[in-house]
């Protein structure tokens, strides 16, 4: 089999998903970059990747795509992960710095601000520097590794993931593994690629697995196992199920309605006979 090129992203939230890729077998039939979700998403639109781990908002502006089915980042509760960061009460914000290297949190912020806060804001884009980004700015979107060590106690913060569930009743689906139709040809027909993509995740959150990330983590972030661990079992879920289809669906709609998004795609999801994933 040609190796295929897996685009993924550096952050924390992927470590469970990335396990077989680095401790395990799967890592010899792939190469594999690191990046962060908006270069991720470029790169499968550039051709220059195979398989990517994208935004899902990126979805719906990169033709000729194909989920992976039944892995994901996502959340039922509070993720912790995306915040906006406010330094004056949320009704009195009228300007918003967003994370550039954001596009999901980015649309998410601008659904709830047109669906649910109401009231005219301005966005800009900039570096992931709170510091920097509230100099000019009334509240600030960061994500990913350098939200879960923003001291909250310090600012008005809003957990977005727990904002959205609170007024949808939905899950959010940050992420998912996508494949380019082009590169399926170079999968030989009994490979299932979404049974390795699935079983990396499930041995990723084997409870010595997650010991593993855990500490290595921690010491790269600056945070206690504890928050850690929190974070990867009880704030993240890795699942593609139904309910977080039902989200997924009702996000995509919302933003094409608030002008987040271009459009409102169908899903669409690569399918093989032998395939065996299943979602929780």
């Amino acid at each position: 089999m040609k190796r295929l090129k897996i685009s993924a992203i550096s952050y924390l939230n992927t470590a469970p998903l990335m396990w077989d890729f680095e401790h395990g077998d799967s890592a010899s039939a792939f190469d594999i970059s690191y990046t962060l979700p908006s270069q991720c998403a470029r790169e499968l639109a550039g051709e220059t990747a195979d398989i990517g781990i994208i935004p899902a908002a990126a979805y719906a502006s990169i033709p000729s795509l194909k989920i992976l089915p039944g892995v994901a980042i996502a959340s039922k509760q509070p993720v912790r992960s995306i915040l906006l960061v406010c330094k004056v009460p949320l009704e009195r914000v009228k300007t918003v710095a967003l994370d550039k290297s954001s596009m999901t949190s980015v649309a998410l912020v601008k659904i709830l601000f047109g669906k649910f806060w109401g009231g005219d804001r301005s966005f800009s884009e900039i570096n992931p520097d709170l510091a920097e980004m509230l100099e000019n700015h009334d509240a600030a979107l960061l994500i990913g590794d350098p939200a879960l060590q923003v001291d909250r106690s310090c600012y008005e913060t809003y957990d977005l993931a727990e904002e959205w569930i609170h007024l949808t009743g939905k899950p959010f689906v940050f992420a998912f593994w996508a494949i380019r139709r082009a590169a399926i040809k170079n999968i030989p027909d009994r490979f299932d690629l979404a049974r390795v993509f699935a079983s990396s995740r499930d041995h990723g959150l084997q409870p010595a697995n997650v010991d593993f990330i855990v500490r290595e983590w921690a010491m790269r972030l600056k945070l206690t196992e504890e928050n850690v661990r929190r974070y990867l079992t009880e704030n993240i879920h890795y699942y593609l199920d139904s309910a977080c289809l039902d989200g997924l669906q009702l996000f995509y709609r919302y933003a094409q309605e608030c002008g987040a998004l271009p459009t409102s795609p169908s899903l669409d999801f690569l399918d093989f006979p032998n395939s065996a994933v299943t979602a929780r």
